[in-house]
């Protein structure tokens, strides 16, 4: 690849400090991409700690107004609980990232989440553009499919949903218009670093680390209502975005950080658990938990199948007596194990290091640019 390309990401989500988890992913792979020495990176993001050798593409206003837009949830947040102001904030990301992308003049726009592509419009700048799952939501509104299909149009494009289970929709939507190429985010090594022994607590302590909104809790409370207890607790992580009543068997912490986790919980615990009914992709928290030999009891959502094997890897539940005999196969000491040692060689073998990611989007970049020439 020639060593001048010049990579412009750009992102509405991006963490203040190492204690932050508001994009946390992005962080990850800004770091993985600018230790590699093919191409030069610029990020448009919300103001924090980026590597010395990535530029900055965010004017100091800009980088205000992303700060208060992560400071109120973010573009996914507001379309949910704030839909008026949600369209002047869509408005003003179009008109700033606008912006950002006829000055950076870049070799090739990497774009995270599919609305951050429609300033795009009006130049021909190739485009790799990460669809997650929440960008299913943003499809579903009325001429959305429309606009991001003009956009493609004017440029070589390659789609990257984060899991092979969107493709097909994908395909659907943008295949005549773009290659829909799947690229798997990487884990930090030190996931993979982790000992975590089997816990001889007789107190089973389970972790379930979300963002706190209905759809992400989903079936937990009602599922796992008489299941939880002084003797198997559930321990519930992460920022309230919406309101919600916590049953009194649930011993909410806030939200967390991978140092907390690696370092305090994630060695007690039987297993992570999630029974979310929300649009996923590839949940980042399940990869790191896999990776560092936790299991994972998960609800049966098509995101899920893609990374679990029931049975083998973690515990598949489609309802309340599924979620009981996966906490009990999970529980015991021989299961929990060799579910732990499966997960965390799958996720090595397939989806591995951030380094790892950043070379398969470092070759999509270049199939980009060789079918311009």
């Amino acid at each position: 690849m020639n060593p001048a390309l010049h990579v412009l990401m750009t992102s509405t989500s991006y963490p203040e400090g190492p204690q932050d988890w508001r994009g946390r992913f992005i962080a990850n792979l800004v770091t993985a991409l600018a230790a590699r020495d093919d191409m030069t990176l610029s990020l448009w993001a919300p103001p924090g700690q980026i590597p010395a050798a990535v530029a900055s593409a965010s004017t100091s206003a800009d980088a205000e107004w992303l700060a208060r837009l992560a400071q109120r949830g973010g573009i996914a947040h507001l379309m949910r609980v704030h839909r008026v102001q949600a369209i002047g904030t869509i408005l003003g990301l179009v008109l700033r990232l606008g912006r950002a992308y006829r000055k950076q003049r870049a070799d090739v726009a990497h774009v995270n989440w599919l609305q951050n592509a429609l300033p795009l419009w009006g130049s021909t700048t190739p485009a790799l553009i990460t669809v997650l799952g929440t960008d299913f939501a943003l499809l579903r509104l009325p001429g959305m499919k429309m606009l991001l299909r003009a956009v493609l149009r004017q440029r070589r494009a390659i789609l990257a949903p984060n899991a092979e289970w969107m493709r097909p929709a994908l395909e659907q939507a943008f295949g005549d218009l773009a290659e829909i190429r799947p690229i798997a985010f990487g884990v930090d090594d030190s996931w993979f670093e982790m000992v975590r022994p089997i816990p001889t607590d007789s107190t089973r302590h389970w972790l379930a680390i979300t963002r706190l909104t209905k759809n992400k809790i989903g079936h937990l409370f009602d599922w796992g209502d008489g299941l939880f207890g002084p003797q198997r607790q559930l321990h519930l992580f992460g920022p309230m975005q919406e309101q919600i009543d916590l049953p009194s068997w649930v011993q909410y912490h806030g939200p967390t950080h991978p140092a907390e986790l690696q370092e305090r919980w994630f060695p007690m615990a039987c297993g992570l658990i999630t029974l979310s009914r929300h649009d996923e992709g590839r949940p980042q928290v399940m990869l790191e938990a896999m990776a560092a030999g936790l299991p994972v009891l998960a609800s049966d959502l098509p995101a899920h199948r893609d990374v679990l094997q029931h049975g083998k890897t973690g515990w598949l539940a489609a309802g309340p007596g599924q979620l009981s005999q996966g906490l009990e196969w999970l529980e015991d000491p021989v299961n929990n194990r060799a579910a732990g040692q499966a997960a965390r060689r799958w996720v090595m073998d397939s989806v591995g290091t951030w380094a790892s990611c950043a070379g398969r989007y470092a070759a999509a970049y270049a199939s980009l640019l060789e079918r311009r020439t």
